[in-house]
């Protein structure tokens, strides 16, 4: 604890609100790099793409035994991701960004691949694998965003939580499937 106040007196705080209006919610206490948080952001937005993608691929393409239980997975997975996608353009756009849904390069923006698999196995260990490298780089930029941006990061780690939740779905679906 240190002797200064817990706030900043109110008087300051009216002034500081006042200043720099266009800014909407970037006040003077933003502590990020803005532009640094946009391209990161961007950059899960694109990842949170391809992997909607991804997910709707298999769920049209699911075949087999096991195919119904499995394609209602991939569903309720990319209707997620597509969520999550929401979530970081709006993200960007409060702070002062443009949300990137270009298709040209998104493949290089995003984290994760677009790997279609053959057979419903290979699609599962695809989707496996894109949720674990979501959870990794998640992990990453909710640790860089820190106390400097803390909306982004509790945005971050929702997504983050759900993303851990696919990869537990999708280890039981492996499981499931066998060799």
């Amino acid at each position: 604890m240190t002797d200064q106040p817990f706030l900043t007196d109110v008087k300051t705080l009216r002034e500081r609100a006042r200043m720099h209006i266009e800014q909407g919610a970037l006040t003077e206490g933003y502590g990020a790099n803005r532009d640094n948080v946009v391209k990161i952001l961007n950059e899960a937005l694109a990842t949170e793409i391809v992997c909607t993608l991804r997910y709707k691929s298999h769920y049209f393409r699911a075949e087999g035994i096991n195919a119904s239980v499995a394609a209602q997975e991939f569903l309720e997975h990319a209707d997620q991701e597509q969520q999550h996608a929401d979530w970081l353009a709006e993200r960007i756009v409060q702070l002062g960004g443009k949300p990137n849904f270009s298709p040209e390069g998104l493949l290089t923006r995003s984290h994760a691949e677009f790997v279609e698999g053959e057979t419903l196995r290979e699609m599962v260990v695809e989707d496996l694998v894109a949720e674990r490298i979501a959870i990794d780089s998640y992990r990453e930029i909710a640790r860089y965003l820190g106390d400097q941006d803390p909306t982004s990061r509790r945005i971050i780690e929702e997504i983050l939580a759900q993303e851990e939740e696919h990869a537990d779905d999708m280890a039981g679906l492996l499981e499931g499937l066998g060799s």
